[in-house]
């Protein structure tokens, strides 16, 4: 069983008989724009019209994070009220919370706490390429959230680019960055395509 029809045909050109994709989804009570907790954006220094971007996941260098980061610091010159809040992790945090000292390093959340976050946030960021689904892309579309995914696992199966997310070609970090410059500057269309 596997989470995503790629990897399904990449099992089977490798010789694996009997391959059948196993369907996600995630709990819409729990992972929903109701969640929104104005408390927590003004932890992290938000107002209501801050921009908030999120990440969520495993901090380790097969994540990309860095991409994201990157992004980040970009647009943060022209918009200074940016904020990025990465949600997770891993063998990768001290490194990079070093990197940037204006990026909210929530740890590891779950639950209600977790919904709040992807729900208390605007835009995902989600630089992976090493997927075989990807969970958190769901949860953030439920939490109605804009995303920015690369093209593959469920970003292929779930977003419609510049109808209910946007997506980037695999592997193209410069269109990455590009991407969620365009989200940004798009923010209006923001409350349809994250509905």
């Amino acid at each position: 069983l596997t989470p995503a029809p790629d990897v399904a045909a990449l099992l089977s050109t490798a010789g694996f008989a009997g391959v059948e994709v196993l369907g996600r989804g995630v709990d819409r009570r729990q992972f929903s724009p109701s969640r929104r907790d104005q408390w927590l954006r003004r932890q992290w220094g938000a107002g209501p019209e801050t921009p908030v971007m999120l990440c969520v996941g495993r901090v380790a260098v097969e994540k990309n994070l860095s991409l994201a980061m990157g992004s980040y610091r970009q647009l943060k010159q022209s918009v200074p009220d940016l904020t990025l809040v990465i949600v997770g992790d891993g063998p990768c945090k001290a490194e990079l919370a070093a990197q940037d000292s204006s990026i909210h390093w929530a740890g590891m959340q779950e639950g209600e706490s977790l919904a709040a976050h992807y729900a208390s946030s605007d835009l995902f960021l989600f630089p992976s390429l090493t997927e075989t689904y990807g969970n958190v892309l769901a949860e953030a579309m439920a939490s109605g959230l804009v995303t920015v995914s690369f093209d593959y696992a469920a970003s292929h199966q779930l977003v419609r680019h510049e109808i209910n997310g946007f997506q980037v070609p695999f592997g193209d970090h410069e269109a990455f960055h590009e991407t969620v410059a365009l989200a940004l500057r798009t923010r209006e269309t923001w409350r349809r395509i994250g509905v």
